[in-house]
């Protein structure tokens, strides 16, 4: 399952983070074919290997593998900013994702 799963997701969110195979392969101090090898399913990294790449992409292991999250990165950083919310904007700002949904 994941065999299938980690080269599409990988090529998807790097897509997403604006970068070139070999410039993330180089970048993670590997050969400039290393994050293309795994795209096409020649390999899988090892696990410090998928930490890194983890890491470059400003994702978690757990959103890395989380299908329904398309946009990690960005669903991180809009959390971390609700935190900061008080009640009452909270409950503005739920009111207005629910419209946006189309919930409401």
């Amino acid at each position: 399952m994941y065999e299938e799963y980690f080269p599409e997701r990988l090529a998807q969110l790097r897509t997403r983070k604006g970068v070139s195979a070999r410039d993330m392969s180089l970048s993670l101090g590997q050969a400039d074919n290393y994050i293309n090898s795994i795209e096409n399913r020649k390999m899988l990294p090892s696990m410090a290997a998928f930490f890194y790449i983890c890491e470059y992409l400003c994702v978690s292991p757990r959103e890395f593998f989380e299908e329904d999250n398309p946009y990690p990165t960005h669903l991180s950083e809009l959390i971390i900013d609700l935190k900061k919310l008080d009640e009452n904007a909270l409950k503005h700002m739920s009111w207005l994702v629910s419209i946006i949904v189309g919930r409401k």
